[in-house]
Parts: C-alpha cells; structure tokens; sequence
C-alpha cells in the first residue's frame, strides 16, 4: 500500500511528511498495535471550521492585502491550507463583538428596521473571501435578543426571553436568514442559543429545558422548517448534553424540528455522553460548535493547547462527533477585541500595529483533521494497545483510510498499525501528533 506520514510536534516541523515507518513482515505482531478496521463504518464527517467573529473579521482589516489574503488562504485552500469547510456566525453582537449591537432598534416589536447591513463592513466580506475558496456550510447562533425583548433588559449578564417575544425571536431569525441569503451567503443550519445556561457579563440569554423545548416546539421549529433550515439545541457544555436532550428531545412535537445537537468543550471531556446521545438518537447530529483557551500573552504553552484541540477532537470522534467548528478564527495581539475584556486565543493571530501573522501550534494540531479528513467521510473501528496514544482512524470518499495518532507524553513510543493484513513500524515523538494516509 501508498502511505504517507504527516507529523507535528516539539522539534517537528509543523506538518512536516516523514518516512520514519516500514512495512513489517511479521504478521503476529501483538503488542503496540493499533488495529485499523476500514469495513466497520460508524458517522459521517460534515466538516470542519471556526467562527466569523466581528473580532476576527475587523483583525483581518487591518493587516496589508497580503496577509488578508494570506490568512484565508492558510484556513480555507484544500492544497496549500487546512481545508476548512464549516464555518459559525453569531446573530446580533457576542462577547467577541466591538460592542453590544441588534438588527433592529430598540423597542421595534414589529422589526420594521430590521437591516444586517453592519455585518457588510466587515464579517460579510470575511466570509465572501473564504467562500473564494470552495463551498463553506454555515450556521449562525445567537448570544442575546434585544434588550426590550429581555427579562433584564439589557443584552449581557443572563436574562430571560419574554414569552410574548417567543414568536417575534423567532421571525427575527428568518429575516436574518433572509438578510444573509440576499447578499449570498447561505446559513443553512442555526443553533437556539449560545450557552443557555450561563448568565456571563457579555451577551447571554438563559432557557431552561422546558422553555428551549417550547419555544422549538410553538414558534421556532415550524417557521425554520418553512424556509428549509436545520435546527441545534443545547450549543452548550458536554456534561448536561444528555438530560438536556431529555426533555426537548422526547417531546416528538419538538424532536421532529430538530437535526443535532451543539456542544462546547468547556467543562471537560464528557466523551461517553455523546456516545450515550447518539444511542437514545441515533439519527441525530452531533456538532462540537466552540472552544477555545483563554490569552495569557507571552505565556501560552503552545503544544499544550495544541494537544487540547486534538484529545477532544479525538475523542469526539470516536464517540459519533460529525463536526467541528473552533471559536474565532483570527484574532488581534491582546487576544480581541472583546468588549467585555474575555480575550482569547486563536489559532491565528494578528499583530495589526506592526502588519505580523503568527500561526499557533492549535491551527498544525487542527489541520491534522481538517486537511485530511474529507466532507463525507465516515468513522471507521480501530482499537489501540493503551491510552499511551490517542487515536481515531477515517474513510474517505475516495477510498483512502487517514489514521491520526496523538502522543501526549514525554516519551516517545514505537509502535504498529494494523490495515488490511499489512503491519506498519512507525514511531510517535514525544509530544506530537501524527496523520498516516493510507492509499
């Protein structure tokens, strides 16, 4: 067989292609192995992206043509970047937002100034450039409605959705479909709420399952379904994915709405829950839609987060995960804007003062998916000797199997892939991560 061999690690070129493998004869090799099993086929992979951010859109103004250009080339071009193909855009303003912000002003309860034009100054064009590249499936969520629409009345700090708004919300999501479509760029999927059940000092809405499960059910559902729009729940922490997904997904008025649901990575791994969801819902997607870690300048261990990326990536994966979206795709040196102070880091960042682009070890640890492992392609079984190593392996349309192995430990670790009745020798570096492409 054709294999190719992709790694990224401590004292590795990011994705550098090795040959530090052969084709081992003995066939009773039994210790070390990871097993590769192309004919076992579990989900199918929908993409892979991060998210059209106000924070990473106005960065991106600001640096010379040459690195716009750049920037979206190394995310988005299938050849020379990582392939992204999966993208988020958030409705009204978020925390990585120069500022609270709606479509409508305030106290239109019949949305008559409904206009998305802010977002052609700068978002709209970010995601035109990217789409340059290829096709790109979008979903857009919320943070917060309008303040008068709001228990609060204000858009940060948590707060409730009136009920007498329920319906109005809703439209207010079709228009800004609508708005998006006029000026096209279809949003073909949307999430509920952002973090429904967190009360943050940026731009927050709180439900409780019931009211999620009642607004998809009497407003929202039917008027997405009408214009041919796929809907998330949840688009919240793992750990809560399942007892959320009892109450709106065992009303069948609701579940009928519903395509997925959207996790975040913020509360830790919580694999087994993904994999409990998709036995109860088997026909379900399951979208990891957010994380990211804080910007501590100068400090950031950048294998660390690297390695962060690719554990729950992996681990998603292997428990029935069919797409990934990283938060904000660029961002600026002090790790915003944000107009609340939460700065973050991205896999890309900007220095626009001095015109600089500095690519994190995350964007290498990511690309080890997202270049590799095409829209359309299915999970397949694989098992390893020990949790010494990560691994998930793939098929892709075009037959080709990618196995992708991650070694978090201090000690690098020979070992054997499995395929087909062939055994490979190969090594994983300390510290690294690793793509075998399989022809």
């Amino acid at each position: 067989m054709n294999i190719k061999v992709i790694k990224t690690g401590k004292g590795i070129t990011p994705m550098s292609v090795c040959n530090d493998f052969y084709i081992d004869n003995n066939k009773e090799r039994e210790n070390c192995l990871i097993c590769v099993f192309p004919e076992i086929e579990y989900q199918e992979i929908k993409g892979f992206g991060g998210a059209f951010t106000e924070a990473a859109s106005t960065t991106l103004d600001k640096l010379s043509k040459e690195n716009r250009d750049e920037i979206l080339k190394l995310y988005f071009d299938k050849e020379e970047g990582i392939g992204y193909n999966f993208g988020r855009v958030h409705i009204n303003s978020c925390d990585f937002s120069l500022g609270n912000y709606t479509y409508v002003e305030e106290g239109d309860e019949k949305l008559e100034t409904f206009d998305v034009s802010r977002d052609e100054k700068s978002i709209i064009p970010m995601i035109k450039g990217a789409m340059e590249y290829g096709d790109i499936e979008l979903f857009a969520s919320p943070w917060s409605p309008p303040a008068f629409m709001k228990t609060n009345g204000m858009m940060n700090g948590g707060g409730k959705l009136k009920k007498e708004y329920y319906d109005t919300w809703a439209e207010y999501f079709v228009k800004f479909i609508e708005g998006y479509k006029d000026r096209g760029i279809n949003i073909g999927t949307v999430s509920v709420q952002n973090e429904p059940n967190a009360t943050q000092r940026w731009d927050s809405c709180v439900y409780s399952a019931e009211e999620e499960r009642d607004f998809v059910k009497n407003h929202f559902g039917k008027k997405m379904a009408d214009i041919g729009v796929k809907v998330l729940f949840w688009d919240h922490n793992k750990e809560k994915a399942l007892e959320r997904a009892k109450t709106v997904l065992d009303d069948k008025e609701t579940e009928k709405y519903i395509s997925g649901i959207a996790v975040h990575w913020y509360s830790g791994d919580h694999f087994e829950q993904l994999s409990m969801f998709h036995k109860l819902y088997p026909d379900k997607d399951i979208v990891f839609s957010e994380g990211c870690y804080e910007y501590n300048r100068g400090k950031i261990d950048g294998i660390k987060i690297g390695e962060k990326y690719a554990h729950d990536m992996i681990g998603n994966f292997n428990n029935y995960c069919n797409a990934f979206c990283d938060w904000n795709l660029l961002l600026d040196e002090n790790g915003g804007p944000n107009h609340v102070g939460n700065f973050c880091d991205a896999p890309i960042m900007a220095d626009t003062v001095n015109d600089k682009v500095y690519i994190h070890d995350s964007y290498y640890y990511i690309g080890h998916f997202s270049k590799y492992v095409k829209r359309g392609a299915k999970r397949i079984g694989s098992s390893r000797w020990s949790p010494v190593v990560d691994t998930v392996s793939f098929k892709n349309p075009d037959g080709t199997i990618v196995t992708i192995v991650l070694n978090m430990t201090d000690s690098q670790t020979e070992f054997y892939i499995s395929l087909k009745g062939e055994i490979i020798k190969t090594t994983a570096e300390a510290h690294s991560i690793a793509t075998y492409i399989f022809e």
